[in-house]
Order: C-alpha cells, then sequence, then structure tokens
C-alpha cells in the first residue's frame, strides 16, 4: 500500500519514498524501518520491536548503533530533526512514534470493494441467471447515480461559495532575482520544504496549496485576487532572493489575499558564498511560526 504524508509518498511493496512525486534515495534497513512506524502511526514502536523487525531474533549486531543509523538515515531522508521532529518522534527508553498525520491507499482493497459492490461471486466472474433482477438491478442503480449526480451537482455549488472550516494558505515558488542563473534550482525549492512543514501543522487544521499554475508565477504577475479564486486561500506565502549591499538578502511574506495587504515580513541575509540550500529549513521555521500566530493564532513558539 502506499502511505501519503505532507509533501511525501511511501511504498512499502516496492519500498519507495518519494518526495514532491521525486524518488528520494533510501537504503533498505531504514526503509523498512520507515514500513513499520508508518503502519502504526500515531503509536509507539518499541525498540525491541524494530529490533525484531529489522534483524530478527538470529542475527547479533550492535542493535544500539545499527538502529541509530537507521533512523539517522530517516531523519535525513524527511529531513527530519530529533530536536524538533515532524514526522518521527523519539521517545527515551520506549521506542519512536510516527506523529505525522498519514492518508493509507490500497489499490488492491479499493479493486476488491467495486468487484464485491456489483454483487459478483469469489472470483468476480459469476453472472446472475435470472434476467428480471438484473434489469431491476440496474434500474435501481440508473437511479441511484441520477441520484448522486443531482446531490453532487448540488454540492459542488455550495461549496464554491461557502467558506472553509480551516484556514488554506497557498505557497509561492519563490522568485530569483538576483539574475544568477545558477541559484534558481536551489531558490525553486524553498517553496517544497515550507509546503511540508506546513502539512505536517495537520490538515484538520490548516489547508495547504502549493500546486495551483498561479503560484509558479513572476511576482509580477501575481495578482492576489486571482490567487484566492484559484487556491481558495487567505493567506498567501511567497518570498524572493536578491542581492543588497553585496550580500544575499531573501525577504520572506505572508500576504492577506482579501485585501492584498502583507501581514508579515521578514529579510534573512547571507554572504554570498553560503549554500542557500542550508537556508531551506530556518525560512521553513519562520514562516511555520508566523503562521502559527497570523493564520492559526495559537500563539504556540517554534524553535
Amino acid at each position: 500500500m502506499t502511505y501519503r504524508f505532507g509533501i511525501f509518498a511511501f511504498d512499502d511493496r516496492a519500498a519507495i519514498l518519494t518526495r514532491s512525486e521525486r524518488r528520494v534515495a533510501l537504503e533498505p534497513q531504514p526503509a523498512r524501518a520507515l514500513a513499520l512506524l508508518l503502519s502504526r502511526a500515531g503509536a509507539v514502536v518499541t525498540r525491541e520491536e524494530l529490533r525484531a523487525h529489522l534483524w530478527g531474533g538470529d542475527t547479533h549486531v550492535d542493535f544500539d548503533r545499527g538502529l541509530a543509523y537507521c533512523v539517522g538515515q530517516l531523519r535525513a531522508a524527511l529531513g527530519d530533526s530529533s530536536d524538533n521532529p515532524r514526522f518521527i518522534q523519539t521517545l527515551p527508553r520506549r521506542g519512536f512514534s510516527f506523529i505525522a498525520p498519514v492518508a493509507i491507499e490500497d489499490g488492491r482493497s479499493s479493486f476488491d470493494v467495486r468487484r464485491s459492490s456489483f454483487g459478483g461471486t469469489e472470483n468476480g466472474e459469476r453472472r446472475t441467471e435470472n434476467d428480471r433482477r438484473s434489469l431491476s438491478a440496474a434500474l435501481l442503480l440508473a437511479t441511484a447515480l441520477v441520484f448522486l449526480t443531482v446531490a453532487g451537482a448540488g454540492w459542488w455549488a455550495t461549496s464554491r461559495t461557502a467558506a472553509p472550516d480551516r484556514p488554506i494558505v497557498a505557497v509561492a515558488v519563490f522568485d530569483n532575482e538576483t539574475g544568477d542563473a545558477s541559484r534558481e534550482r536551489a531558490v525553486s525549492t524553498i517553496a517544497d520544504v515550507i509546503v511540508e512543514r506546513l502539512t505536517a501543522l495537520g490538515p484538520s487544521r490548516i489547508g495547504v496549496n502549493g500546486n495551483s499554475t498561479v503560484l509558479r508565477n513572476p511576482r509580477a504577475d501575481r495578482d492576489p485576487r486571482t490567487v484566492a479564486r484559484e487556491t481558495h486561500a487567505a493567506f498567501l506565502v511567497a518570498g524572493h532572493l536578491q542581492t543588497k549591499d553585496g550580500r544575499l538578502s531573501l525577504l520572506m511574506h505572508i500576504i492577506r489575499l482579501d485585501d492584498g495587504t502583507h501581514v508579515w515580513v521578514q529579510r534573512i541575509s547571507r554572504s554570498p558564498d553560503d549554500a542557500l540550500e542550508s537556508l531551506d529549513e530556518d525560512v521553513a521555521a519562520q514562516i511555520e511560526k508566523a503562521v502559527r500566530r497570523i493564520v492559526l493564532k495559537d500563539g504556540l513558539q517554534v524553535s
């Protein structure tokens, strides 16, 4: 089955981890550890359970060192931190817990449900011998489909105008305004890290939209009303990298879309020789803190 969390997806059958549809390198043992943690998301997986799952009872290894390596590799692949975990939480002397919201997709199960819903036998190939009942069932199904279509159209029309029961934040791709094309890739990935960080706050608390086409427009062509209409968001996170006084200057904004006002602005300055990749987590942490305070109004402090 496939587990989805934040911008990540993990196929436990193929042991493949992806981030925004791009494959993330992961060794076999950390992949097996991730599969177990995801299957028990929200619960405690003890150190002994992980040991048995990864090495079995007949293998003699330096368990503590091996487990530390596996968890360290997982955190590196997920961009996670033991000090401020978003995915894997360490429970001292007990074990570990996967703490982010997880959605499960099991293609095989959904296929079996669809087959059985049409009244098939165990192999799905037996046909009914009673034409009258088949016709009645078809008419009943057609009536139900008409009802669902009408009801769905009414729901769609209502949902287009109804206010969402949770705030939605749109995250635009950051702009590289330095004129240096070599910085383009590093700047464009910042939005992915922000989406991942905000999504980890929980889908019941906040909606995060980072995929709409309008969010890839340069800021000069990004109209707040268009962003609000196409993303259904109340706030927009955006930023741009510039050169200022011989230094790199990354300016971050949170914009309220109903009136286009800036409700939060922060600048990070770095030497031109610094690797931009090191900014990702710092930027995401500052924006998460601001979103908690301004959008969610929960007053929590984030390190």
